[in-house]
């Protein structure tokens, strides 16, 4: 049952470096360039925080926080009920998982977080794959929890 989510795991952490790689490459030496004008551009950014730069600097303290995290993941995944109901929980657990582990590789490597992409049509910080990973993951999980799944207790008082 955890083959297929490690093997999918490992090809969105693949992506995600791969992307990041074409940006080192490619986008480090000229800084940005425009992707879709008025809307996106491709900025090169090292960041050596978290999301909104918070923690800069904090390499150790976001390296623990993020063993924490994955290892709480991989914990709840594995206790989760092996039934179809779950399968989309397990699915946005994974993409989580995923961009922890995606940006993790890059702060033990690297030291820093590489980010490229930059909306230009509002003030949002520069973000990457691993990110959008994270993201449509937590908000896949927390419209299930909070609209999808049910408490077995529930579920008795609506049957009865």
């Amino acid at each position: 049952m955890w083959l297929i989510p490690a093997i999918a795991a490992v090809i969105l952490i693949g992506l995600d470096q791969a992307t990041k790689l074409l940006a080192l490459a490619n986008l480090k030496p000229i800084g940005s360039m425009v992707l879709i004008d008025g809307f996106m551009d491709l900025t090169f950014v090292e960041n050596p925080g978290v999301a909104f730069g918070m923690f800069s600097g904090q390499r150790w303290f976001i390296l623990l926080l993020t063993g924490a995290i994955t290892a709480a993941l991989v914990y709840f995944y594995l206790k989760l009920p092996k039934t179809k109901e779950y399968k989309y929980v397990r699915m946005a657990m994974v993409l989580i998982f995923a961009g922890a582990i995606g940006n993790m590789i890059d702060r033990i490597f690297r030291g820093y977080v590489v980010d490229f992409f930059e909306f230009t049509f509002f003030n949002w910080p520069v973000f990457n794959v691993a990110d959008i990973y994270v993201v449509i993951g937590v908000l896949v999980l927390s419209f299930l929890i909070l609209f999808v799944i049910k408490d077995p207790e529930e579920e008795k008082k609506k049957d009865e």
